[in-house]
């Protein structure tokens, strides 16, 4: 089976080095209320405005604080520890904060980027000491908010957004609830009663996948967002009536790895990132059987052909490279504390 070792772990975090610092090019999530709002990235957000895209920095400072954590003895882990204190100081987080107080920005980043910073504060605060401790300490505000944000609009949510992209509300749920499980049971409890009235009742599901841009599958991060937030004898209960045949391999399109036709292609690249999200879910799925079951033997060697596809594409054009570790390492390290 392959997972992470000290090797790829290397790799990512030099990957992940050279881009979160990297202003340019740049795709901002911005509303311009006036022509003072005109301005450029750093000084929109100073931490997070690298990796081409606001989200894709919060998941490459996750990707760094994760691998620190991982292996502390890195040869970049002086690097990742210095980068941590420039950035997450307290007068970058104010001007972050200040971003998102906005009226115009009530939308920002929702759900995606939400659920990644929070994701982000919750690796920090299981470092407890060192630059990693540091910076959860001064990110609290902005976790704070975000965690805010969703108390506020899952209520409003009446409908589930069923898609294998950013707006996927299954997968905003799944890795929110790492931070809300400990920091704020109230959210969690809240994210757990929507994910059932939202996902409880679905079976059979027919996985018409991929779609062109999918970096997500809509069925299995389904899957993993009901897994996250049952326990396991419900979850297998609920699992075998709404994918009732995954043992024998079918619906087949969950099993077969996308192709990638174009990789300097933002949107087609997002297809490596699918294979890695399916293989992140199909492991952890497996985990909730038993392991000499015909389930979890098809959904283990499903994941092996998805990471099989995509690992060796994670570098060599930017359209992948500033965010496909992050989903290559969901799928390697999944199961590691």
């Amino acid at each position: 089976m392959t997972m992470l070792t000290r090797d790829i772990a290397e790799k990512f975090a030099a990957l992940a080095l050279a881009h979160v610092s990297r202003e340019y090019p740049n795709k901002l999530d911005h509303v311009l209320v006036s022509a003072a709002d005109a301005l450029g990235p750093r000084a929109l957000h100073p931490i997070f405005f690298g990796s081409f895209d606001w989200h894709s920095c919060v998941h490459g400072y996750w990707l760094l604080a994760r691998l620190l954590r991982r292996y502390p003895d890195l040869s970049l882990a002086g690097e990742i520890e210095a980068l941590f204190d420039a950035r997450f100081t307290e007068e970058n987080v104010k001007v972050e904060c200040a971003y998102l107080d906005r009226p115009s920005a009530r939308g920002f980043e929702r759900p995606y980027g939400w659920a990644w910073l929070l994701a982000l504060q919750a690796e920090l605060e299981r470092h407890g000491h060192g630059a990693g401790g540091r910076a959860a300490e001064t990110l609290v505000p902005l976790a704070s908010r975000f965690a805010r944000r969703f108390a506020d609009f899952l209520p409003l949510s009446v409908y589930p957004v069923r898609t294998g992209v950013h707006s996927s509300t299954a997968f905003a749920l799944r890795l929110a609830a790492d931070y809300a499980e400990p920091a704020d049971p109230g959210l969690f409890a809240l994210m757990r009663d929507k994910a059932l009235a939202w996902y409880s009742g679905d079976r059979n599901a027919q996985a018409w996948e991929p779609s062109q841009d999918d970096f997500l599958s809509p069925t299995l991060m389904q899957a993993e967002c009901m897994r996250r937030f049952l326990a396991p004898a419900e979850f297998r209960a609920w699992f075998g009536k709404f994918l009732p045949n995954a043992g024998d391999g079918a619906p087949a399109s969950l099993f077969t790895p996308a192709r990638v036709s174009d990789r300097s292609d933002g949107k087609i690249a997002h297809l490596d990132g699918l294979n890695f999200s399916r293989a992140w879910c199909w492991r952890s799925i497996a985990a909730a059987f038993a392991a000499d079951s015909t389930l979890a033997l098809s959904a283990c060697g499903a994941a092996e052909a998805h990471i099989a596809a995509s690992l060796p594409h994670v570098a060599g054009d930017y359209m992948g490279e500033h965010w496909l570790a992050t989903f290559a390492l969901l799928a390697l390290d999944q199961g590691a504390p």
